[in-house]
């Protein structure tokens, strides 16, 4: 009861109840997008694979000189909920000074596994640097589940893919880094990973020697529950005793929710904090 309580993001924040809250960050991230989609050069639904939702939303500088910095968005909602459909919100301050964001959608649970998750994301950041001869740096973004997938592209042997990205920075955002304690969780029911699938697809378990260009920050809520704020800190300590550059920043006043929603803010700490990971910044 206790563990399902902790990975129970909803029940933590302090502005709404546990039933509203997680429809309140849908309509915020969805008019996020709405003013995205209406401000920015956008290419919509764009496959980087075969699947329904093997598609990414790409939001252009409006004068893009040649070659330009790229942040991938990676949406949260335990892996089971969500889309890129919602997930532009952040797009409009950094597009305004030069840099691209895509959106990456895959394949959500129950259609979609943990495995599968991965690869597809894995796979998206392959697509993007093969079609875009520009990408000057890539740089993920992950909110929650969003953020567990873009540590694990973080660990990924490129040597499979026939690309070799250049990704200088990740933000990553209320985290989840190490599984074993979703399988004994409601968040599992959906998921159906046994311990080994959970092993692993764990960041905590497969960190890699720093990339040398590359800087991570790990960011979490003041009102996020004790256990995803342990988690962040004790993925944020393990990268840096494997030589990452890391920053921890921990974030008063904002719950597992608006924490990333706010990065539609020119003005939010965490979008100005995040930006100064671009070096054309």
């Amino acid at each position: 009861q206790e563990l399902e309580e902790q990975y129970s993001p909803s029940r933590w924040s302090p502005r709404l109840g546990s039933d509203t809250i997680v429809q309140a960050h849908l309509e915020a991230t969805a008019a996020g997008t709405r003013r995205a989609r209406a401000g920015a050069r956008t290419s919509l639904h764009v496959p980087y694979g075969d699947g329904d939702r093997e598609k990414l939303d790409i939001y252009f500088p409006a004068d893009p000189a040649g070659t330009f910095p790229l942040l991938l968005y990676i949406h949260g909602g335990y892996w089971q909920c969500l889309s890129k459909d919602e997930s532009g919100f952040a797009a409009l301050p950094l597009v305004s000074r030069g840099v691209a964001v895509a959106a990456v959608g895959y394949d959500t649970a129950p259609t979609g596994h943990m495995d599968a998750m991965v690869l597809q994301v894995r796979r998206s950041v392959a697509f993007l640097v093969q079609r875009h001869a520009g990408i000057r740096g890539i740089y993920l973004c992950g909110h929650s589940a969003g953020a567990h997938l873009a540590a694990m592209v973080l660990s990924t042997d490129w040597t499979q893919y026939g690309v070799a990205p250049d990704i200088r920075g990740a933000v990553l955002v209320s985290g989840v880094y190490d599984l074993e304690p979703i399988l004994h969780t409601y968040v599992n029911d959906e998921l159906h990973m046994s311990q080994e699938v959970a092993q692993r697809n764990s960041p905590m378990l497969h960190i890699t020697p720093a990339a040398v260009a590359c800087k991570v920050l790990v960011a979490v809520a003041q009102h996020d529950s004790p256990e995803f704020r342990r988690q962040s800190q004790e993925y944020g300590q393990a990268l840096r005793a494997a030589g990452w550059s890391v920053s921890l920043l921990d974030l008063a006043g904002v719950d597992h929710f608006d924490i990333i929603e706010k990065l539609s803010e020119e003005s939010y700490i965490l979008t100005q904090v995040g930006e100064e990971l671009l070096p054309s910044l």
